[in-house]
């Protein structure tokens, strides 16, 4: 599994020449960084003498941080497992009528599933972004630019996620459902845009 690699190892697959695992997965990666950067932020924040009330809080953020660390971990895998699905179903034969209308069931099918996969990137790094907004300026001063790479981090896995749907669109031949996913990562990708900015602006305030 390409989430059980060693950083070097999974560096390397990227890079090789191999089209997977690509930038659905990289992305999800990116989404799984912020949301342990966010998790660390509110587990170094849990000073109640200086912090009060404000580490119950935080200790709620954390824990819904390492649920998304381990969906978006878990969709490294499953975007690559899904564009190889993709192929799968390009390679089937299609020389009878019948092999071409399975073919067809199969490509719709696989690319449907190729756009699902990072369209749920995208809604975990939407919330680690919501949740960032949620923690900044909350939690130890001392580790406010490690939140703040969480920020940078969310986003670059929001918006490669949104890249990734929006390419499977050009395969999917159901005009209804790519409007939808259309509709759904424009949304996504305004409000997280909205969020990063609103973030970036409490980190940097309080870093300087």
């Amino acid at each position: 599994m390409l989430k059980e690699l060693t950083v070097e190892q999974l560096v390397r697959e990227v890079a090789s020449g191999s089209p997977a695992p690509g930038g659905g997965s990289v992305a999800a990666l990116a989404g799984a960084q912020g949301a342990g950067l966010l998790s660390m932020y509110c587990n170094l924040s849990q000073n109640r003498e200086k912090l009060g009330d404000v580490v119950d809080l935080l200790q709620k953020i954390g824990e819904e941080a390492r649920y998304l660390k381990v969906k978006l971990l878990e969709a490294i895998d499953e975007d690559t497992i899904a564009f190889n699905q993709v192929m799968d179903a390009y390679r089937l034969p299609k020389l009878s009528e019948e092999e071409k209308v399975k073919r067809k069931k199969a490509i719709q099918k696989a690319a449907l599933n190729a756009a699902e996969v990072p369209l749920l990137t995208a809604r975990g790094a939407l919330k680690i972004l919501d949740l960032v907004n949620d923690a900044a300026g909350k939690g130890n001063p001392s580790a406010i630019t490690d939140l703040g790479v969480a920020n940078l981090q969310a986003l670059s896995g929001l918006i490669g996620a949104c890249y990734n749907v929006q390419i499977n669109l050009g395969m999917i031949i159901d005009e209804v459902k790519i409007v939808e996913l259309k509709k759904e990562i424009m949304a996504i990708r305004s409000e997280g845009e909205k969020l990063f900015q609103s973030n970036q602006d409490l980190i940097e305030k309080e870093i300087s």
